[in-house]
């Protein structure tokens, strides 16, 4: 099988393009979400961009600044329905096709249409529109989903009778979700924003209680992770491949792979591989939210692994893992122990601001606040302005005190009326830079701070390095901060940024940072919309434009992404994590200095895990370990606060079994072997640990 992805077709080229009819499902997590003033400004972006937009319905509820918005675009004439003596007014899908628009809004998809319409629902008018030619922008709440439906009836606590489903979505060319906060669900709510007053209790013992909307959020995020599956190369698919041979006992080896995946922000698929309990396998598979699928072009007995859509391939130890260690590796893997339950309990704690975290709760931080997309120009600088003008109006005293518009028009424009600290010009070796100015903004101390690019690196010669050093700062002084943050800047994440993009990110921020936010927003945007936006100008200056799309800006690298941001907010969110499947790992090095990177990325996993990391390296004599090499790869594991070891012996896989068997429940690392060994010289690294008694092995793919 040929690891590239599939050829684009003509339809999809155009509708990337922007020249084909595409139906845009907006997927909100509950009234008040924003959903109608959304369509309502794209339809305006496209009016002004020369596209011949109209409003099949939309429903203000009497807002005027939605009122204002409507009346700046023209309508479809509703069609008027008698029922008894009362008429009402409906979408009239013919008119539409009259009107011959290029592009219609057509809110509240799952609405049921009255007698007399061409379809019993909106959502089917939506696919008949798009089948005649026309794109629609349309949107509906979670609880209307047919999957979602009965939960939300259990949360809401009323039955939900218009349903949409899961079909129309799976045939949408783009859902997007609406991520709000439960807290501003709860502000616009009592503000009277949303109901009437007289029903605003009754509202908050049903969908507007805070646990419902939590709820309903994540309904909304997990739906939209499953709809969005990139076509990328298998070697780059977000997804962990268990392997279920039969080996030892399934549940254990499910929990454990659901552990890694969960940490690592991969999606759980099962493969039944020699595995003959199909149905406790099903049951499994759906407590822990993965997906059993087919598995083909693969022979156990000569096992290779190019054609698995993954990135980690988990399988337990046994025959097929020892076949696997003997070889040269296309796929990291991950070989466990069946019959070792997980251990639960741990002394330690991994995160750098397990102190700042304990702070926050003792001594009154501000709120802290992250908007996170999937790469620029996903307008998450410009949905932190929008949410400021808000506050403002609420009464809030909110200052800009850093704010890169990247000269995007719409963006400065939502400038207007804030309060904007100036920035802090500092000279470095003759180079100027413009940075935060954080003791005026300490002294101006407002409620909340707008401080813009969290990953930013500060000027060389600042007492704070990074930016997110000053945002913490600020939090310490009780002042609340709104700030911005693209996917591929969490440090945790540089890996898998990497594999996807082919492209190493230098800046980064520890992933500790979302675990310390109140709140992280996701600011989802399609692949197909940024790609727009970047041939626009809107992203980045003409001379740039073209080395993105056909680099970073490829549509499969920002599907990827998109996904990563997903589900990345989903783990920020999570109230209670799988225990880690074992407590340390145990890196075994060379004395080379590539192994220093291989130092560092092992570090990432074991943070994502939470677990420790032990960095041993097999020296034949003491003399042997003194050397320039060695002394950089212990000061590069201090470096990621790991422990270094030094172990002496002839047998390097016996020396190391038995030196990691000493510290309990540690799953040895190491890297894979390059070329398959060739019999009788010698035999994979990994298999010979596996013949001297290890019991859990990371294999990681040696690099190319």
């Amino acid at each position: 099988m040929i690891d590239r992805p599939e050829r684009p077709t003509a339809e999809a080229i155009l509708k990337d393009l922007g020249r084909g009819p595409r139906l845009t499902v907006y997927l909100a997590s509950a009234p008040g979400a924003g959903k109608t003033r959304r369509l309502l400004e794209d339809a305006l972006r496209l009016q002004e961009a020369g596209t011949r937009v109209v409003l099949g319905w939309v429903e203000t509820k009497g807002r005027p600044e939605l009122d204002e918005l409507a009346s700046r675009l023209p309508r479809v004439p509703p069609r008027v329905v008698e029922i008894g003596t009362t008429r009402f007014e409906d979408f009239d899908f013919a008119a539409t096709l009259e009107f011959k628009p290029h592009v219609v809004i057509l809110d509240e998809l799952a609405h049921t249409n009255l007698e007399g319409g061409a379809h019993a629902k909106r959502w089917q008018d939506a696919l008949a529109l798009r089948d005649g030619g026309i794109s629609v922008e349309g949107a509906f709440n979670i609880q209307h989903l047919e999957s979602a439906a009965a939960t939300a009836e259990s949360l809401i606590g009323f039955p939900v009778r218009e349903i949409v489903p899961l079909s129309f979505l799976r045939a949408a060319d783009q859902v997007v979700a609406l991520d709000v906060s439960p807290e501003q669900l709860e502000a616009r709510l009592a503000a009277g924003a949303l109901i009437h007053p007289e029903d605003v209790e009754r509202a908050r013992l049903g969908i507007f209680r805070p646990q419902t909307l939590r709820y309903l959020r994540e309904m909304m995020l997990r739906t939209i992770d499953d709809l969005t599956e990139p076509n990328v190369m298998p070697r780059r698919a977000s997804t962990l491949l268990a392997l279920a041979t039969g080996d030892g006992d399934v549940g254990v080896f499910l929990q454990k792979a659901a552990s890694v995946a969960g940490a690592l922000d991969l999606a759980l698929d099962v493969a039944l591989v020699g595995e003959r309990r199909i149905d406790t396998v099903a049951d499994l598979s759906k407590e822990l939210d993965a997906h059993v699928v087919p598995l083909q072009e693969f022979d156990p007995n000569r096992p290779t692994l190019g054609a698995l859509k993954a990135t980690l391939v988990a399988l337990p130890r046994g025959p097929l893992a020892a076949r696997l260690a003997a070889r040269a590796l296309e796929r990291d893997i991950l070989i466990v122990d069946p019959t070792l339950t997980p251990p639960i309990d741990r002394e330690i704690s991994f995160s750098r601001y397990a102190q700042t975290a304990g702070d926050r709760l003792r001594i009154g931080y501000g709120r802290l606040t992250i908007y996170l997309g999937g790469a620029a120009g996903s307008g998450k600088t410009y949905a932190m302005l929008d949410r400021a003008h808000q506050l403002v109006a609420e009464g809030i005293d909110v200052i800009g005190g850093f704010v890169e518009t990247h000269g995007r028009a719409d963006t400065e424009r939502l400038l207007k009326g804030l309060e904007i600290l100036p920035r802090r010009e500092v000279t470095c070796d003759g180079v100027r830079y413009s940075e935060l100015d954080t003791e005026a903004l300490l002294r101006r101390r407002p409620a909340i701070a707008l401080i813009d690019e969290l990953a930013h690196t500060n000027a060389p010669c600042d007492e704070r390095p990074k930016r997110y050093d000053d945002v913490l700062t600020v939090l310490r002084s009780g002042i609340s901060v709104m700030t911005t943050l693209n996917i591929q800047h969490l440090e945790g994440l540089n890996d898998a940024v990497n594999r996807l993009t082919g492209q190493k990110v230098r800046e980064t921020v520890p992933d500790e940072i979302l675990t310390l936010a109140d709140d992280v927003i996701l600011i989802d945007t399609t692949p197909e919309t940024l790609r727009e936006r970047l041939r626009a100008g809107k992203i980045y200056r003409a001379e740039k434009i073209e080395d993105a799309l056909s680099h970073f800006f490829r549509a499969e690298n920002l599907a990827a992404l998109r996904e990563l941001a997903l589900r990345e907010v989903l783990h920020a969110r999570a109230g209670t994590r799988r225990p880690p499947p074992f407590a340390l790992i145990a890196l075994g090095v060379k004395a080379r200095e590539r192994d220093l990177e291989l130092i560092e990325r092992c570090a990432r996993i074991a943070l994502r895990l939470e677990v420790e990391l032990l960095v041993f390296h097999v020296a034949r004599s003491p003399e042997a370990a003194q050397s320039r090499v060695i002394s950089s790869l212990e000061e590069a594991t201090r470096r990621v606060r790991g422990k270094w070891h030094v172990v002496v012996g002839n047998d390097t896989a016996l020396a190391l079994v038995g030196a990691v068997q000493r510290e309990g429940g540690v799953t040895i690392a190491v890297e894979g072997a390059r070329h398959n060994p060739r019999w009788p010289r010698g035999v994979a690294f990994a298999r010979r640990l596996l013949e001297a008694g290890a019991r859990q092995l990371i294999i990681l793919a040696a690099p190319p």
